[in-house]
C-alpha cells in the first residue's frame, strides 16, 4: 500500500502543478491583445490541461479510491477522511471551472479581467492547506 500512497502523492504534486499554473497563464492570456500570443496561450493551456492536469486529476481519483478501501478496512475513525474528500470535491469543481475557462479562451469569449484570474489562482492555495492539513493531523 506504501507503493500507491507514494504514486498518489506524485499525481496529486503533479495535480496541483498544473492547478497553480494554469489560472495563471489565464491571467497572462487575458492580458495578450495580440493574435499571436493569443494563440500561444491557447496551445499552452491546452497542453497542460490535456497532457498534465486531465492524467494526473484522473490518477487522483484511482489511487485515493485504493488508499481509501484500505483505509476503511481499518475500521479507524474516518470523520477526517469525509471532510478531506469534502475539500477533494470542491478541488474537482475548481478543476472543473478552469476547463470551462479554458473553453471560453479557447473560443475567444473570456469575460473575465487578469485581476480576476489573479484571484482565482489563488483559491487551490486554501484547498491544499485544509487538505494536508487534514491527511496529516487527523483531528477527528
Amino acid at each position: 500500500m506504501l507503493w500507491i500512497l507514494s504514486f498518489h502523492i506524485i499525481v496529486v504534486i503533479t495535480w496541483f502543478a498544473g492547478l497553480f499554473y494554469l489560472p495563471r497563464l489565464f491571467v497572462y492570456h487575458s492580458m495578450s491583445h495580440d493574435k499571436i500570443s493569443g494563440e500561444r496561450f491557447k496551445i499552452m493551456e491546452r497542453k497542460l490541461f490535456n497532457g498534465i492536469m486531465l492524467p494526473s486529476s484522473i490518477l487522483v481519483i484511482i489511487t485515493g479510491h485504493f488508499l481509501f478501501v484500505d483505509y476503511e478496512k481499518l475500521r479507524l475513525p474516518m470523520g477526517w477522511l469525509y471532510l478531506k474528500l469534502a475539500f477533494v470535491a470542491g478541488l474537482y469543481l475548481y478543476f472543473i471551472l478552469c476547463w470551462k475557462y479554458l473553453c471560453d479562451f479557447k473560443h475567444n469569449r473570456n469575460k473575465h479581467s487578469h485581476i480576476f484570474f489573479r484571484w482565482f489562482n489563488e483559491i487551490p492555495v486554501l484547498f491544499l492547506l485544509a487538505i494536508v492539513i487534514l491527511a496529516v493531523v487527523k483531528p477527528f
